[in-house]
């Protein structure tokens, strides 16, 4: 039987995709395409096969006569490091409260400035933003739009473009811009019971070590306390230790979805008996640019005294938080922690703490023994009375380490018990000071990285409240640490700093000249190291110790760019 010809339908596309891909119409005229000869077909196939065969051949032969010349030496580079262009951190809602003031930060060190970000040659720009408020009953639906009205033609208007969002522009409502490296800016958050999360962006010359800080202040028994936080990326998965859901806590999760797509976020927690299983902390949404708090006794079963808390992203990417309150004994935000890994480093153990408490969680897949040990002046060494602990499987340990430091600064550390058997593990500390009169405010570290090539924190404040701790977690380093101009004006103040191997130093923060408003510190590692730092900044207010640390983590300003060279030897393999 005569198969039919295809023909082309009128007002359909020249292409036309099939299960078997795509077939593409050259135009003809609709009918039956004329017969071919017999046998012609067959005779134009053979010699182009022999035709083929003649072509392949040569290129064999010639590929196989003249070798490929070796590579340079540059294209045998597996890669090359490369300044980021685009930089994004996502901050969690502001505290509420009546007497709450949050303060945002932001900053980029000088000399990064040969990205432009924008495609057209400019500088880049820098900018925080509100998320979007929490979210909120869904509105009414739109009504219908009527129908366009025909032009003379009888061809519907068109509606107007949208116009199209330039992710590389701060937006008009930006709570606040920021002009140049080296000079920080600040603001004050949202302050109201709707307040949202805020997102940050740089770009070009911005992006390279932009880093944000979010300062709290609460001076009423709820919360009472000073409460601080690097900004983070948006992310798939977040580690906490140290969160509770005894008497007297109020512990919850800041989710801050700052992208354009929605996410499906699960809360696990994980308490001295394992797993917490609880439905209402799984498949949360989050909608695009929103922000929701989740209270840890509203997913939780009766009081935990310690708890690690795991925030997983099923879909999208989020920026997550935990704060924890406890009453008038302090407040902050809990750090996420490092992945999980065998040996977990926490810097910036004050020289006055009068209490610290130590978390630790183990994976489900097996048991985990430690040493803990401190760094000191002189380097490593085991705290008498508290040389180990030890974490079952899926489960979190905890440890009272009290008045550890004994009036000398320090770093912690827990490491295998046996090098032969290492367990990753999650770890985090509580570290509380307590004035003369009885009034006390704490502060939660976590296990950190190095701060590697650089590191900053922003919101440094003059006479003397900042304190910087570094701790040389193997051989012998030295660092370079730069205070920043101030937002108000000031001149860069630089110093070096020795540090012996395993050893920890604290040094008040150098202050730039002229200071005039907050400032940013800024960490590089010279020789040496691997170096982990933390900042302690001391507010006291109304007779309470007000603290919060933050461990500063290498700003990964560069990125490793693959390099690709031509290979003509590929069609000998």
């Amino acid at each position: 039987m005569k198969k039919p010809a295809f023909r082309k339908k009128p007002g359909t596309p020249d292409t036309a995709r099939g299960a078997g891909g795509t077939g593409t119409f050259d135009g003809a005229p609709a009918g039956p395409a004329p017969a071919a000869p017999r046998g012609s077909g067959a005779a134009r196939t053979t010699r182009s096969l022999l035709a083929a065969a003649v072509v392949l051949a040569a290129v064999f032969g010639i590929a196989e006569l003249r070798k490929p010349a070796a590579p340079a030496a540059a294209d045998r580079a597996t890669a090359t490091s490369a300044q980021v262009e685009r930089t994004a951190a996502v901050c969690p809602q502001p505290l509420q409260g009546l007497t709450g003031a949050t303060t945002l930060t932001a900053y980029t060190p000088p000399g990064t400035g040969t990205g432009t970000g924008t495609g057209d040659g400019t500088a880049g720009s820098g900018w925080i933003s509100d998320a979007a408020a929490p979210a909120a009953a869904p509105a009414a639906p739109a009504a219908p739009s009527a129908p366009a009205t025909p032009a003379a033609t009888g061809a519907p208007t068109p509606a107007a473009p949208a116009a199209a969002v330039d992710k590389n522009t701060a937006p008009a409502d930006a709570r606040l811009t920021l002009a140049k490296p080296g000079t920080p800016v600040s603001a004050p958050a949202a302050n109201s019971d709707l307040a949202p999360g805020t997102g940050a962006v740089a770009t070009g010359a911005l992006a390279p070590g932009f880093t944000v800080t979010q300062t709290t202040t609460v001076t009423e028994q709820r919360g009472l306390g000073l409460s601080g936080i690097t900004c983070t990326p948006s992310g798939t998965g977040f580690w906490f230790a140290g969160a509770s859901t005894a008497e007297g806590r109020t512990d919850y999760v800041s989710l801050v979805n700052a992208e354009s797509t929605a996410a499906v976020v699960d809360i696990k927690l994980y308490g001295d008996k394992g797993l917490i299983e609880n439905d209402a902390a799984n498949g949360i949404t989050v909608a695009p640019g929103s922000s929701q708090s989740v209270l840890l006794p509203t997913i939780s079963k009766g009081q935990v005294a310690d708890l690690a808390v795991h925030v997983v992203a099923r879909s999208g990417r989020v920026g997550a938080a935990l704060h924890a309150a406890d009453g008038s004994k302090g407040a902050d935000w809990v750090p996420a922690s490092a992945d999980p890994a065998p040996v977990q480093v926490m810097p910036g153990l004050p020289a006055d703490t009068s209490a610290a408490h130590l978390v630790v969680w183990a994976p489900p897949e097996d048991d985990a023994d430690l040493k803990i040990e401190l760094s000191g002046k002189n380097g490593w060494f085991v705290p008498a009375g508290n040389e180990s602990i030890h974490v079952k499987a899926g489960m979190v340990a905890s440890v009272d380490l009290g008045k550890v430091t004994r009036d000398e600064v320090a770093g912690l550390r827990v490491s295998p018990s046996d090098d032969k058997h290492p367990t990753p593990v999650v770890a985090g500390v509580r570290v509380d000071r307590a004035g003369a009169n009885g009034k006390s405010d704490a502060a939660w570290l976590a296990g950190t990285a190095p701060v590697g090539a650089r590191a900053t924190v922003a919101d440094n404040r003059g006479g003397g409240p900042s304190t910087l701790f570094l701790t040389s977690t193997g051989e012998a380093a030295t660092v370079r640490v730069t205070a920043s101009a101030g937002t108000g004006g000031g001149t860069p103040t630089t110093k070096e700093v020795q540090l012996p191997a395993g050893g920890t130093v604290a040094l008040p923060a150098p202050e730039p000249t002229g200071l005039n408003g907050s400032f940013a510190l800024t960490v590089e590692t010279v020789s040496g190291g691997p170096v982990v730092a933390a900042r302690m900044l001391a507010l006291p207010t109304k007779d309470v110790p007000m603290f919060t640390v933050q461990a500063l983590r290498d700003d990964r300003s560069t990125v490793k760019v693959p390099q690709a060279s031509q290979d003509p030897g590929v069609v000998l393999r």
